[in-house]
């Protein structure tokens, strides 16, 4: 069973569509840091230093670290 389908379900039909619209724009912003070159934090470079190198995301030419 598809995950939308249990959250409406469990929930809700306007459960799933508020569900729908967060994940949307969190998807939309970490788009839009990116493609500004908006740098990582300071605490989080050496937090996410497996993530990245996993995702090879250092290798981006946009990463300034």
């Amino acid at each position: 069973m598809k995950a939308r389908t249990q959250i409406a379900r469990l929930l809700g039909d306007v459960a799933l569509v508020d569900i729908s619209a967060v994940v949307g724009i969190f998807n939309a912003v970490v788009r839009v840091a990116d493609a500004t070159g908006i740098p990582l934090e300071d605490y989080k470079v050496p937090l996410t230093a497996d993530l990245r190198a996993a995702l090879g995301i250092d290798s981006y030419p946009s990463v300034s670290l």
